[in-house]
């Protein structure tokens, strides 16, 4: 008989949570626009990266984006009332990228302790979408950064991420730590046409690489070391800042002990997110369990990959 109570308490409680996300999983799972920009929101809030590249809601699984461009000079020495001959004439850049967002998804079992709590404080479509928009958000910026087809781990081979795509100039490092001069030939290597707008450049590292290179500040003996020694106070090269991705790699190389560094304005990073993103709900009446299984479609690429300079090699400090 107790069995049967349970039985029941748990179907309850499942309909409960039904009926409290019937507005997400309507359509049959197709989050409405609202909702869709809702959740895209709460992806990019959450990452480090997503926050200041240019996110793109796609209208379709595949979608081309303009980027125009004057790549050289376009002022001619002119003459009053005198058109500029054909020669002199310029054209901009008009090529484009093309974002194929790839299929992710992911399933998530929420138990009778959890629903029943948001079901009670009617927060659990709050409680669904925070929770794996925060989860998902480090997942997109995870395959974003460390993509590679050529990866064993099906996840990370849908396709290839920014440090994979980063192919055109490249500093290698020599397996030293994180210091002044890798930045240096790093901004030395930078097309000079990309250096108009320093300030818009930002330097990209692993955690342990930044913390490598904050600490080699610290070691002068001056007011500004010992704020880099004391503060978690944004740190610059050359005025641009130096950022810590939680996501990129560590175990590169030979010895698994290193990492890379990226140099290029994040504006120049597209991640595109097709806008049909899918929330599907099952449930296990005898276990308590509701079962939420979202879909999306997500790629990642840069606008302008010559733009982008690569430092390989950089060593993690045990």
């Amino acid at each position: 008989m107790s069995d049967n109570t349970g039985i029941m308490s748990n179907r309850t409680l499942l309909q409960k949570a039904d009926l409290a996300l019937s507005e997400l999983t309507s359509d049959g799972g197709l989050l409405q626009p609202a909702q869709a920009a809702k959740f895209i929101k709460v992806m990019i809030k959450e990452s480090v990266l997503m926050k200041l590249a240019t996110v793109v809601p796609m209208k379709s699984p595949k979608q081309l984006v303009e980027k125009i461009r004057f790549g050289s000079r376009i002022l001619r020495a002119g003459e009053e009332g005198t058109p500029l001959p054909n020669a002199d004439r310029s054209k901009p850049d008009l090529s484009k990228i093309e974002l194929d967002a790839k299929l992710f998804k992911a399933e998530v079992r929420l138990n009778n302790e959890v629903l029943e709590d948001s079901i009670e404080r009617g927060e659990l479509r709050q409680t669904i979408m925070q929770m794996m928009g925060e989860r998902i958000a480090v997942d997109i910026e995870e395959v974003g950064v460390q993509g590679d087809t050529t990866s064993s781990d099906t996840f990370l081979a849908q396709f290839d991420g920014v440090l994979k795509q980063a192919t055109s100039n490249i500093v290698a490092a020599g397996t030293v730590p994180l210091t002044k001069g890798v930045f240096r030939d790093m901004l030395k290597t930078m097309p000079s046409e990309f250096l108009r707008n320093k300030k818009q450049l930002k330097f990209f590292t692993s955690v342990d690489a930044e913390l490598d290179y904050r600490d080699s500040l610290s070691d002068r003996q001056t007011p500004a070391g010992d704020k880099n020694l004391e503060q978690d106070a944004p740190i610059a090269y050359s005025g641009m800042q130096v950022m810590s991705v939680p996501l990129f790699p560590e175990n590169l190389g030979v010895g698994t002990n290193e990492t890379d560094v990226l140099l290029t304005d994040p504006k120049n990073v597209n991640f595109g997110i097709w806008r049909n993103i899918r929330f599907e709900t099952d449930k296990d009446i005898q276990a308590g369990v509701m079962i939420i299984v979202a879909t999306l479609r997500i790629d990642v690429k840069f606008a302008h990959e010559p733009a982008v300079v690569k430092a390989t090699g950089v060593k993690v400090a045990a």
